[in-house]
């Protein structure tokens, strides 16, 4: 069994502190991480009181074609194409590893062949920027005005940075991203673009 988890159960970093490894504790400061890093302990509970092979895998922030309109760089995409109003939580200056979701897939398939039971492997695509420089791009590339965005209060529990430290799964299991993060976004841009209707039917379905 592969338990595919997140950066955010490690907490939040400050801008001068060093990634996170598989050896910083579990540290959540919202609910839905809290529920993230309770499934991560009962994993490790299983693994080892029954010898289950288990892996789990601790991933930044995904993004490319397919991801669900509610995500950031979807949701700014398609309000940008339709020139609607881009929500930014505070002030636009909360710091993500972005990680293209090709790379993630990769990584899942090395991990699947290649992990040790009972490990964790932390999967990071090694570029950080904040929201507002993400929406700066997007906009910039589909040449739209940064009157778009409108800064909104900030998320409860919302945490300041998240970083990745992949040394491990890179050493052990011989695999880093092979996409660039600003290539990868144009393609996504373009992928958004070119599939509207598929992003209309999901935005129906949530409706």
């Amino acid at each position: 069994m592969l338990q595919i988890s997140t950066d955010e159960v490690y907490g939040s970093l400050t801008d001068d502190e060093d990634p996170f490894t598989e050896k910083n504790p579990l540290s959540p400061n919202n609910p839905y991480s809290a529920s993230k890093a309770s499934a991560d302990l009962f994993v490790r509970s299983f693994v080892n009181t029954y010898n289950l092979p288990i892996i789990i895998t601790r991933c930044s922030n995904n993004f490319g074609p397919y991801q669900h309109s509610e995500k950031l760089i979807p949701k700014v995409i398609i309000s940008a194409l339709n020139n609607k109003k881009i929500p930014l939580y505070g002030d636009g200056l909360q710091k993500r590893d972005w990680l293209y979701v090709k790379d993630h897939c990769r990584a899942i398939k090395s991990v699947i062949k290649l992990g040790k039971p009972g490990e964790v492997y932390n999967i990071g695509g090694g570029f950080e920027c904040t929201n507002k420089e993400v929406i700066q791009f997007i906009l910039n590339y589909l040449e739209k005005s940064e009157d778009l965005i409108e800064y909104v209060e900030d998320r409860k529990g919302h945490d300041r940075r998240y970083a990745i430290n992949r040394a491990k799964i890179e050493e052990d299991l011989n695999w880093k991203p092979s996409y660039s993060f600003h290539e990868s976004l144009v393609e996504t841009i373009e992928w958004y673009k070119q599939n509207s209707e598929w992003v209309n039917d999901v935005i129906k379905a949530g409706d």
